[in-house]
C-alpha cells in the first residue's frame, strides 16, 4: 500500500533532506509538488518524479487524490497553510517549529483532532535509532541518575536568508534552538521549574547567538547554546551533547539528523564504552513512520503533546530574550 504525498512549497529543505527521504521511503508515492514560481515547481516535478504538479499551494490542497501534505515554508507560514490542509482533510506533516508560539500549536492539533486527521511536528532525527539508544542508555540507569546535560547546535552566519528576518520568525533559537530543546525534553521526563537565557540580537531583531539554562522538577538541569554565528562563507559548525549522571557521563559530538555508522561515548564508573549505531537516513524514517500513522498502524512519534511541551519552552526562552 502507497500513501499518495503532497509538498507544499519548493525550499531547500524539501530538495536537500524530505524528497530525497520520499524517493527511498517504503509506502511513499511522489504525487504533487506545488510553489509560486511555475518554472521551479515544474523543475522539482522533473527532476523528483512528481505525478503533478501545481502553481499555487491551494490548487495542491483542492486535488481529492493527495493524503498528506509535507508543508516546509517559511515559519510564519505554517500556522496558515497547516489550518488550510486540514480543513481540506489533509493529514500533515509540518517541518519544525510547527508553530510561532504554544497557542497557535495548540490551535492546530485541537483543529487536526476534531478533523479526524493527523498533524505531526517534522523533527526527522528523533525518529532514528541513534537517539533510541541515547535514551535506552539514559534510563537504563549505566551513568546512575541524570544531574545534567548540556547541548550545543551552531552554524555559519548567513549573509542573506529568511532566518534573518523577523516577520518570517527568524531566528537562531526557532531555527537551531529547537532541536537542542527537543533533544533535552527527551532525554528528560519531567517538567521545567525555570527558564533563563541571553541573547545577541541582530538590527532585523531576531537572534543570531542564544544561550539557556533550565531546571526541571526531578532535579536535573540543562543548558544549550545555538548560534548563527560562525564564519560567514565557510562550512563551520558545531554540535555536542554531554549527559552527566551520578555513576558515569555519556558525550557525543555527532551532528543533528546524521546517518551512517554514528558513534558516542559512555563512560561508566571509570569504564568507557563506545557505541555504534548504524542509522538510515532520518527523514526517509520519518516518512515512513508518518505512513505507518496514515495507516493506522501506530501513532505518530512526535506526538501532540511533546510539540506542545516543546512551544512552551521555547516561548519561554523566547520571552526571556526579548524576542
Amino acid at each position: 500500500m502507497t500513501v499518495k504525498w503532497g509538498v507544499l512549497g519548493t525550499a531547500s529543505i524539501a530538495a536537500g533532506c524530505t524528497i530525497p527521504g520520499m524517493k527511498q521511503a517504503e509506502g511513499c508515492e511522489l504525487y504533487a509538488i506545488a510553489g509560486r514560481d511555475e518554472k521551479k515547481v515544474q523543475k522539482f516535478k522533473e527532476e523528483y518524479g512528481f505525478a503533478k504538479s501545481y502553481v499555487g499551494y491551494d490548487a495542491l490542497l483542492a486535488d481529492p487524490d493527495v493524503e498528506v501534505v509535507y508543508i516546509p515554508l517559511p515559519n510564519n507560514l505554517d500556522y496558515e497553510w497547516v489550518m488550510k490542509a486540514i480543513a481540506a482533510g489533509k493529514h500533515v506533516l509540518c517541518e519544525k517549529p510547527i508553530a510561532l508560539n504554544a497557542k497557535e500549536a495548540e490551535e492546530m492539533f485541537s483543529a487536526a483532532k476534531e478533523k479526524g486527521v493527523i498533524l505531526a511536528e517534522a523533527y526527522a532525527y528523533l525518529h532514528s535509532p541513534y537517539i533510541k539508544s541515547l535514551k535506552e542508555d539514559v534510563t537504563s540507569g549505566i551513568i546512575g541518575d541524570v544531574d545534567y546535560i548540556e547541548t550545543a547546535f551552531l552554524t555559519q552566519g548567513y549573509e542573506e536568508d529568511i532566518r534573518l528576518y523577523k516577520e518570517l520568525g527568524g531566528g537562531a533559537m526557532y531555527d537551531l534552538g529547537c532541536y537542542c530543546t527537543t533533544m533535552i525534553l527527551t532525554l528528560v521526563d519531567s517538567k521545567p521549574v525555570y527558564v533563563k537565557a541571553n541573547a545577541e540580537m541582530s538590527d532585523k531583531g531576531v537572534d543570531l547567538f542564544t544561550a539557556g539554562i533550565m531546571k526541571f522538577e526531578n532535579g536535573v538541569r540543562a543548558s544549550f547554546n545555538v548560534g548563527m554565528m560562525l564564519g560567514v562563507g565557510t562550512n563551520g559548525r558545531h554540535d555536542r551533547l554531554y549527559i552527566h549522571g551520578s555513576k558515569g557521563f555519556i558525550k557525543s559530538s555527532v551532528e543533528y539528523n546524521q546517518a551512517g555508522e554514528l558513534k558516542y561515548t559512555v563512560v561508566s564508573e571509570g569504564k568507557e564504552i563506545e557505541r555504534c549505531v548504524t542509522v538510515r537516513q532520518n527523514y526517509c524514517l520519518e516518512l515512513e513512520q508518518m505512513n505507518r500513522a496514515i495507516m493506522g498502524k501506530e501513532s505518530p512519534h512526535v506526538t501532540p503533546e511533546f510539540s506542545i511541551k516543546n512551544a512552551k519552552l521555547i516561548d519561554a526562552v523566547l520571552r526571556e530574550i526579548g524576542y
